[in-house]
């Protein structure tokens, strides 16, 4: 393969790319339009999933034979706001300095979409006995909620995929775990009263106070519940309250408070632990104390986003190949989520596996640096080959 003629393509289709606004709270379509246009171009079809609003689609795309057993290369289209940082040039146009491609996106994970599309002419050429699939797919940086429809579909009317490969940024390391994510917002209403006659009524401040503590006196319990393979960092679940708010004036008892608090779980354990354990004190301890003098008050958990860990499957397909492929005899963990979690838990093997850092995502002057582009264009080449 010309590596100097693949990395001029990834980098075309990279600027194309990162010039499309795809924060995750705006639509995906211009992107996929595009891609699918390019796509179509090369003679491939293209599966489009969209949300149920419209304004959003996950693409799936199948280079080679219409069988199981093939390998997907999965990457968002989505990315991080850019509003209140101090960038040094347009975010959404491709900066290229110094060895490094800058733009919102080029890291994570906009630099993987575009290898894996600039690699899909090298893929038609391979004689693919085995397919690869590309899936590109939106909300990752919120819900991790965009390949859901299409993996419903594995087995049924698309292949079922014998392994799956996301390509966020680990500077090609492998990694086979990750932490859950769940994050929730708690609200407590009681019932307003002077605040000199605290008999008359509950306050949603106290009783929110209460749950917060709650809550790290859990993290507390959970604490020397470490990661068996030491890899993860910190190596134990946690819990975090990041917002609270209520109340209206210092002698009213507050009416309503809510918090908004997360739960990052070791992999292999139930994500909603956390919930479950809120749920169980506020019934047998906080709603009985908040309603001692009204029966009126009540509390709510709405769940925000629950994202399944990544749990080690030591010697999985998805595994082997990538150590194969990166030319590699060990695999790390990460701190942060992804959408691996997703396609694990409907029976795939699945890794970690991508180009670019993760220190240099959802900062001002993301970057990607021109050799793990590279990196990526060799890793995809031996994929091909291993398949052909």
């Amino acid at each position: 393969m010309d590596l100097s003629a693949a990395r001029a393509e990834a980098i075309t289709l990279l600027e194309r790319l990162v010039a499309f606004d795809t924060e995750s709270s705006k639509s995906n379509l211009a992107l996929a339009d595009f891609v699918e246009s390019h796509v179509s171009a090369l003679g491939l079809p293209v599966v489009r999933a969209p949300n149920a609003r419209g304004d959003k689609v996950a693409l799936f795309i199948t280079i080679g034979p219409q069988i199981d057993g093939g390998v997907v290369l999965s990457g968002h289209t989505d990315v991080v706001p850019v509003a209140g940082q101090a960038w040094t040039s347009d975010p959404f146009t491709l900066r290229r300095a110094d060895g490094r491609l800058y733009g919102r996106g080029a890291c994570d994970m906009k630099g993987f979409d575009a290898i894996a599309l600039a690699m899909i002419p090298h893929f038609l050429k391979a004689g693919l006995r085995r397919p690869i699939h590309i899936v590109l797919s939106y909300d990752e940086e919120t819900t991790c909620l965009g390949p859901v429809d299409l993996i419903a579909r594995f087995g049924r009317d698309l292949p079922r995929p014998g392994a799956v490969i996301v390509g966020e940024p680990t500077m090609m390391a492998v990694a086979d775990a990750h932490k859950s994510v769940s994050t929730y917002c708690t609200i407590v209403h009681g019932f307003e009263a002077h605040s000199a006659k605290p008999f008359l009524g509950a306050s949603a401040i106290e009783c929110a106070a209460d749950l917060v503590s709650e809550l790290y006196r859990f993290f507390d319990t959970i604490k020397p519940e470490t990661d068996p393979t030491g890899r993860l960092e910190p190596p134990y679940a946690s819990v975090h309250v990041g917002t609270i708010a209520g109340g209206t004036a210092r002698n009213i008892m507050a009416k309503e408070c809510r918090f908004h608090w997360e739960y990052r779980g070791l992999p292999g354990l139930p994500f909603d632990r956390a919930q479950r354990h809120l749920e169980d004190y506020i019934a047998a301890t906080a709603l009985p104390k908040l309603r001692r003098h009204r029966s009126e008050p009540f509390i709510e958990t709405e769940v925000e986003i629950e994202v399944p860990g990544l749990e080690p499957q030591p010697g999985s397909a998805a595994e082997s190949l990538a150590l194969k492929l990166t030319r590699s005899n060990r695999t790390i963990a990460v701190s942060f989520a992804t959408e691996a979690g997703r396609f694990q838990l409907a029976g795939i093997p699945t890794v970690v596996c991508g180009p670019g850092s993760i220190d240099q995502a959802h900062q001002p002057d993301e970057y990607i640096a021109e050799t793990q582009i590279d990196a990526g264009l060799v890793f995809m080449e031996r994929l091909a080959a291993e398949l052909g």
